[in-house]
C-alpha cells in the first residue's frame, strides 16, 4: 500500500479511504487511483487489511456439503445480499465431519470475521466451541438450529410434515416413517414432527426402525437400509413411505426399482415414497418425487439480513426492518409420480 501510493502520488490515507469506499474520495482523485491500478496490477491483500481492523467486512459460513444443490442455493443467496451490502462471504465446508467443522471454526476466528450463517453438524462437543465463537461475533444459524435460543432462520418441520403426512393418509396407505442418519437436529425434529402429525389423525405412527449411524451419504444409507428391509422380510409397515429427506428417497426408489418394485401412485403400484426438502434433483428422479419445498432462497435472504442487522451500521433500505432471532418458514407440497 505504501507503495502503490507513491507510486499514484497520493497519501496513503487518501488510498486507503479509496479502497474502504471508493465513493468517499473526489472524482478526479477516484480516476488517477484507478488509472494507477490499471498500470501497475495493484491490489491490496484483503485478507491482511481486515486483520489490522477492528471490524472487518468479511462474513464466515461455514455448511456441511458445499457441494450440495441445497446448499449451493443457500450459500450463493447470501453471498449476493452480502456483496450488495458491502460485505465479503467466505464459505467453508465441514464435509460432515467434526473435525473440519472445527477447523473451519478455527479458520473464521483467524480470518478476524464480522460474523457467521452456520449450518451446523450438531456435535455436542462443539456446542461450547459455538457459543464461545458467539461470545465475540453475531452468530446465525440455518438448517438446523444448534439450541432452542440461538438465531435461527430455517423450516417449520412440524408445518411441512404435518402437510404430507395429511395428503398421504387421505390420498391412500397411511405412511411408515424412514428416517435419516442423526447427523444434526432436523433427525430428531423431522421424526417427532412425523409422529404429532400422525396422532393428529388418531394413527399409530409406524417408525423404520434403523441403524444408529452418522453419515451424510443419505443416499447409500437410504439405498442400503432398503435392501436390507426387502431382502429380509416382509418389507416395510405400509405401502407408503415417508422419507426424512428427499437424498434418503433418491436411495429408498433405487432400492425398490432394483428388487423390481413399482414406485408412484395407484393400485398398479406397489410403493409409494415420498420425501421432504424438495432437492432440485428430486423433480427428476424416476419417477418424479412427491415432497416438500423448503424455501431455500428466502431462508438464505432472512438469515443474511439478520445477520447484518446484528452487525448494527448503515443497512440498505431493503433490510432496515426489525426481525426476529428465531424464523420458521412454512413449506410448499409438490405433488410428483412417486405419491
Amino acid at each position: 500500500m505504501e507503495e502503490f501510493s507513491e507510486f499514484v502520488g497520493l497519501s496513503r490515507p487518501t488510498v486507503s479511504k479509496y479502497f474502504q469506499d471508493p465513493d468517499s474520495v473526489r472524482r478526479s482523485t477516484r480516476a488517477l487511483i484507478e488509472a494507477a491500478l490499471d498500470k501497475s496490477g495493484f491490489r491490496p491483500n484483503m485478507f491482511a487489511v481486515n486483520l489490522n481492523r477492528r471490524r472487518t467486512n468479511i462474513l464466515g459460513v461455514i455448511v456441511p456439503n458445499s457441494s450440495d444443490p441445497f446448499y449451493m442455493a443457500l450459500t450463493r443467496r447470501i453471498e449476493t445480499i452480502a456483496n450488495d451490502a458491502g460485505f465479503l462471504a467466505f464459505v467453508l465446508s465441514s464435509h460432515g465431519k467434526p473435525e473440519m467443522e472445527d477447523r473451519a471454526i478455527n479458520t473464521c476466528k483467524s480470518m478476524n470475521v464480522a460474523g457467521a450463517i452456520i449450518a451446523p453438524l450438531g456435535v455436542k462437543s462443539h456446542h461450547e466451541t459455538f457459543a464461545e465463537l458467539g461470545r465475540a461475533i453475531p452468530l446465525v444459524y440455518v438448517d438446523s438450529p444448534l439450541d432452542d435460543s440461538s438465531a435461527f432462520v430455517g423450516t417449520d418441520n412440524r408445518q411441512s410434515f404435518s402437510l404430507i403426512v395429511d395428503y398421504l393418509c387421505r390420498s391412500g396407505n397411511p405412511p411408515c416413517y424412514f428416517g435419516m442418519p442423526e447427523v444434526n437436529t432436523n433427525a430428531r425434529t423431522r421424526k417427532q414432527a412425523y409422529i404429532e402429525a400422525m396422532a393428529g389423525f388418531g394413527l399409530p405412527p409406524q417408525i423404520v426402525e434403523l441403524p444408529d449411524v452418522a453419515t451424510w451419504d443419505f443416499e447409500r444409507f437410504g439405498f442400503e437400509e432398503t435392501m436390507r428391509i426387502l431382502n429380509s422380510g416382509p418389507g416395510f409397515p405400509t405401502k407408503t413411505v415417508l422419507c426424512a429427506n428427499d437424498r434418503v428417497a433418491f436411495g429408498v426408489i433405487a432400492a425398490a426399482y432394483q428388487k423390481g418394485l413399482k414406485v408412484g401412485h395407484g393400485d398398479s403400484f406397489d410403493l409409494r415414497v415420498a420425501g421432504h426438502d424438495d432437492h432440485p434433483l428430486s423433480q427428476y428422479a424416476c419417477p418424479p418425487i412427491t415432497t416438500v419445498a423448503q424455501n431455500y432462497n428466502e431462508i438464505g435472504k432472512m438469515a443474511i439480513e439478520l445477520l447484518l442487522q446484528k452487525l448494527g451500521g448503515e443497512l440498505p433500505s431493503f433490510m432496515r426492518d426489525e426481525w426476529d432471532d428465531r424464523k420458521l418458514l412454512k413449506s410448499d407440497l409438490k405433488l410428483r409420480a412417486s405419491a
